[in-house]
């Protein structure tokens, strides 16, 4: 058996990551860039070394799922959700629920939560949900801490700075708790084929599916119409785009920053 293929197969089961919903080139970036850093030669050495060291496994499913973010990156997607996307949400519900899909370390979900907590100060019976998700344990686990550095914070005022973080000894900063309580945490695999919600009232999934084939990614944007409930907002990457199979599924809302909005299915997807 191919060396190669053959590592595929033990990472699978011991990683529980499918190898064939990433695009292959990824995949083998990621791994060589493993082989580096532990002095092996080529696949076959490396699967050896892989099996051997089980502590190598978690830091391969790390090199694999690693998702670098920082607080409002682009910030111009922001300040529209800001200014239209959650004040629309707020006239017409009280109870609002996201699910920031793929949020690695925390950043995205918490931003969002800052711009939640703003508008519940103008509305004060509206109550906002962020459901957060990842493969990635060792991610999650930072995500919950909420502990950052100052290069996270770059797109961070001051005003919210003080507002929303604790300022530690060591130079890190903290999510206060007033922002972490509006973030549920939970590890999800979105290759399950099972979104982490129903009638969600937005779905934020940026640069996650660049490292999908366009199979997986037609599907997870088939996942995501389901979960969402009418009218409902999907935000993807600045660089990501709908495939024509499936672009029938969102029509743009701001085509710009690709902020898209549900629509209804008349047909089975």
């Amino acid at each position: 058996m191919d060396a190669f293929i053959s590592l595929q197969k033990s990472i699978e089961r011991l990683i529980r990551i499918k190898c064939s919903n990433y695009k292959e080139d990824y995949i083998k970036r990621r791994i060589l860039s493993r082989m580096r850093l532990t002095n092996n030669a080529d696949f076959e050495a490396y699967h050896k070394y892989l099996l051997a060291n089980p502590q190598e496994q978690d830091l391969l499913k790390n090199a694999l799922t690693i998702n670098v973010t920082r607080f409002f990156r682009d910030p111009e997607v922001f300040e529209v959700i800001r200014r239209e996307v959650l004040p629309e949400l707020v006239r017409h519900k009280n109870s609002i629920r996201i699910w920031c899909a793929g949020c690695a370390t925390g950043e995205e979900p918490y931003s969002l939560a800052i711009l939640a907590h703003e508008q519940m100060l103008l509305h004060k019976d509206a109550s906002v949900t962020i459901y957060a998700t990842d493969i990635d344990t060792r991610a999650l686990q930072k995500a919950m801490a909420g502990v950052y550095d100052s290069k996270a914070l770059e797109n961070v005022d001051e005003k919210r700075l003080r507002k929303h973080f604790i300022s530690r000894d060591d130079g890190t900063f903290e999510v206060r708790p007033h922002i972490k309580n509006l973030v549920k945490f939970r590890e999800h695999d979105l290759m399950s084929g099972v979104p982490i919600a129903w009638y969600l009232d937005a779905v934020v999934c940026r640069n996650v599916t660049i490292y999908f084939n366009q199979k997986q990614k037609n599907d997870l944007t088939r996942l995501f119409h389901s979960a969402l409930a009418t009218d409902g907002y999907y935000v993807i990457g600045k660089t990501e785009y709908l495939a024509r199979e499936v672009e029938h599924l969102f029509t743009p809302y701001n085509a710009m920053q690709k902020i898209l909005r549900k629509v209804a299915s008349t047909i089975p997807d």
